[in-house]
């Protein structure tokens, strides 16, 4: 789970997911023990779930395996718009991947607006969708041709974009393009009904069963987890990151980013659309019914996760970011998020690896995981039935674009290597009673480099902060209290305990 409440005194709204302060909590099962079944997805979230469901219609057992509770992580904290348009990227790969593969990203996104519309009208989900356009605006006079140039690029792939020259949203702009009959969601209430879906007929979802290790012989697959083994034809992994990376190498092809939200009121109604600019930093705008009247969820200022900085001051810029659009009457809610990027910007979708087809993979949605991962679901459950998508060519994973990717793929292993696996960025400094009630910091404690944090009442949490994942070194994460890895995503409490992977165990306390 993403969220500990009670934290970041001083900062504006309640620290909580608005999804998930308005779904209802789920009570699934721990896994009993050791059971067999033809698909065992590992991850609870939109990826997940949605795999899950359709192997379910076609026939298939399905065991779904969530180390927390479904739908509580990465989705739970989602802006859940439901677009093909994602900011630039349509000139971007028809530049670098060609016009057939960019038009496959586009067919798959726009398919899975229809394919997340059409369980909502099949199983009647009352979860607020509402058909909506969606923006990319340019906020500069330097942004306008770039955002021209995405309506044209768009527009040759066949989707129903346009470039405009003002929008309903009350900022400066150049521009945008505009496309039409998109969509948002409540994306709790929709993912909690197609979960009740899953279970019976030999089919199960079990939380608080932590996934531990994939064994694959190529005949049979199987999940150890901390209750048991499950043993399986197939496993997807859809656990945002693939905490079983295989051969794959994509701890070396991706990088995490976290990014934030504020849920505001405003003193004036919300334009019809969602909006999003073309520039860094990035800044995100949608509205969301609510009690009380309109929410306004405005996101953005993304960063790589674990970066050794005071991530509380990002919240303050998001509101005082948000001021100067809007009057603010409140602000409700803050949360932040973590997505990841791959090195060419396209989600891998497919087999592991080679020697390992048995085992599929979703990750590297890119902060566009609602339709990125409706489309993994329908391209995986394809692929496990042994027919052949349309799509599935542009998110193989085993591609490799160097005019596409290279560059970036030297600059990531770079930056890795030099400031994050010898733990430079966290490099330790001061003296515990420097340390104030509500900080965290790295200490060089006896010798031994030592995670510290002191609570509010000042007692002292003290873990070894270097990552069991690959050994880099974590820092303090200010605004969430938590050890975020800057190599590859994993997240801590401050205790020490896992709450976002690739890890699997936690950080080694210190001390007694």
């Amino acid at each position: 789970m993403e969220h500990e409440p009670g934290m970041g005194y001083g900062l504006p709204g309640r620290h909580e997911s608005f999804w998930m302060e308005t779904a209802p909590e789920t009570s699934y099962p721990l896994m009993p023990g050791n059971l067999e079944t033809d698909v065992a997805v590992v991850g609870g979230g939109i990826a997940g779930i949605t795999t899950a469901v359709l192997l379910k219609q076609a026939g298939y057992t399905v065991a779904v395996i969530e180390g927390d509770r479904i739908c509580r992580g990465v989705t739970g904290h989602t802006t859940a718009k439901v677009t093909a348009l994602h900011r630039l990227i349509y000139h971007h790969l028809i530049d670098r991947f060609g016009s057939g593969q960019a038009n496959q990203y586009a067919d798959a996104n726009q398919a899975a607006i229809e394919t997340i519309a059409s369980f909502v009208e099949r199983y009647d989900i009352p979860c607020d969708f509402v058909r909506k356009p969606a923006y990319t605006y340019a906020e500069s006079e330097e942004s306008r041709d770039p955002v021209a140039a995405e309506a044209d690029a768009a527009r040759s792939l066949g989707l129903p974009a346009t470039f405009v020259d003002d929008i309903p949203l009350p900022v400066r702009t150049y521009g945008a393009v505009i496309l039409e009959n998109q969509a948002q969601f409540h994306p709790l209430k929709y993912l909690l009904r197609l979960a009740s879906l899953i279970p019976g007929d030999g089919s199960h979802i079990f939380e608080t069963t932590r996934a531990l290790e994939v064994l694959d012989d190529r005949d049979r697959c199987m999940v150890r987890t901390e209750q048991g083994t499950v043993t399986a034809r197939s496993v997807v992994l859809a656990t945002h990151y693939p905490f079983y990376d295989g051969p794959g190498f994509y701890y070396a092809r991706m990088e995490p980013s976290r990014s934030y939200v504020l849920g505001i009121r405003t003193g004036e109604p919300f334009p019809d659309g969602m909006f999003i600019n073309a520039e860094r930093p990035a800044h995100s705008w949608r509205s969301q019914p609510a009690s009380g009247g309109e929410l306004v969820l405005v996101t953005g200022l993304g960063h790589r996760t674990g970066e050794n900085v005071d991530t509380r001051e990002h919240y303050r810029r998001l509101e005082e970011y948000a001021r100067t659009v809007y009057p603010v009457r409140s602000v409700d809610y803050r949360w932040s998020a973590q997505d990841y990027i791959t090195i060419d910007g396209v989600p891998y979708i497919g087999p592991l690896a080679a020697g390992h087809e048995n085992v599929y993979i979703a990750t590297g949605f890119h902060k566009w995981g609602m339709t990125n991962g409706t489309a993994a679901a329908m391209i995986l459950t394809d692929m496990i039935r042994g027919r052949t998508n349309p799509w599935a060519e542009v998110y193989a994973p085993d591609r490799f674009k160097p005019a596409a990717s290279v560059r970036r793929f030297l600059v990531h292993n770079i930056e890795v290597a030099e400031k994050y696996v010898g733990g430079a960025i966290s490099r330790p400094s001061g003296d515990l009673r420097d340390v104030l009630p509500g900080e965290g910091r790295v200490l060089m404690i006896e010798g031994e480099k030592t995670g510290v944090f002191r609570d509010r009442e000042g007692r002292v949490h003290a873990v070894n902060p270097t990552c069991t994942h690959m050994g880099c070194v974590t820092a303090w994460n200010s605004a969430e209290e938590t050890w975020d890895c800057p190599c590859h995503g994993s997240r801590y409490s401050a205790d020490g305990r896992v709450i976002h992977g690739p890890a699997v165990k936690g950080l080694r306390p210190r001390g007694g």
